[in-house]
């Protein structure tokens, strides 16, 4: 049973590569999205599941044997069944126990010794080339799946950066945005300068021009004033100022 095993999950893994090979080789992006099927778990060819033999009693029955009989005959049905099949076939010798029977008898034996003996130590090893065989395919599944989570977390890295770039460009933006303000700024401030040096020019010409009309006045009035006075008034107005001096030098 333990050789059927192997021999089971040999032959079900090679048509399982036999199968993958001729998709890969066969189908086209339109026909292998046609090959997905919901009811095969989205695949045209599932995984091929390490599957347990059925168990069986003296070696060889199979255990659906008497759960059949247990049903209809109870437990001691399927060797009441056995044995009276047996009994009516060797004595209406329809079996005939001829030499051939005996020769079946002892390599039944030596098949019974053989398996008893043999077969744990071989099926432990067939188990063993099984798990490391199974174990390779994982180990190869598995370092595929750490290689796409190490290309997804790239993606995602990315991704951030990608974000941080928008933020970046962002942030020129606004530094753009601050020296054009900056610098509009400088202009008005400039333009407010020119405008206030020439209104300062303005009002220092203006005043300039005020002055000098009132010193150009003022200068034509004396001159007017002065020629207006004649050599008797300017003597009386001398002796008077003389006559008004002693009288004050004599109050004091």
């Amino acid at each position: 049973m333990m050789l059927s095993r192997g021999a089971i999950l040999t032959n079900q893994q090679a048509k399982a590569l036999l199968a993958f090979a001729a998709r890969t080789t066969t189908t086209t992006p339109v026909s292998s999205a046609s090959a997905v099927s919901p009811s095969s778990g989205g695949s045209q060819f599932p995984r091929p599941v390490r599957q347990e033999p059925g168990k069986v009693r003296l070696g060889f029955v199979p255990e659906e044997w008497f759960q059949f009989f247990y049903k209809k005959t109870g437990v001691t049905g399927p060797y009441v069944f056995a044995t009276t099949l047996s009994t009516y076939l060797i004595s209406k010798e329809i079996y005939v126990m001829e030499h051939e029977y005996y020769t079946g008898l002892s390599l039944l034996i030596f098949c019974i010794v053989g398996v008893k003996k043999l077969g744990p130590p071989l099926a432990k090893y067939l188990d063993k080339e099984i798990d490391e065989y199974e174990k390779a395919w994982n180990s190869g599944r598995e370092e595929e799946k750490k290689i796409l989570a190490e290309q997804i977390e790239d993606e995602k890295n990315l991704q951030k950066s990608a974000e941080g770039q928008l933020l970046l460009t962002e942030a020129k933006k606004q530094n753009v945005a601050l020296q054009l303000e900056a610098a509009y700024r400088a202009r008005l401030f400039s333009v407010y300068e020119t405008v206030k040096k020439r209104l300062d020019y303005q009002v220092a010409r203006i005043t300039a021009e005020r002055q000098v009309h009132h010193k150009n006045l003022v200068d034509y009035v004396v001159r007017k004033v002065l020629a207006s006075i004649t050599p008797d008034q300017e003597k009386a107005n001398i002796n008077k100022c003389i006559a008004d001096l002693k009288t004050l030098s004599k109050a004091r």
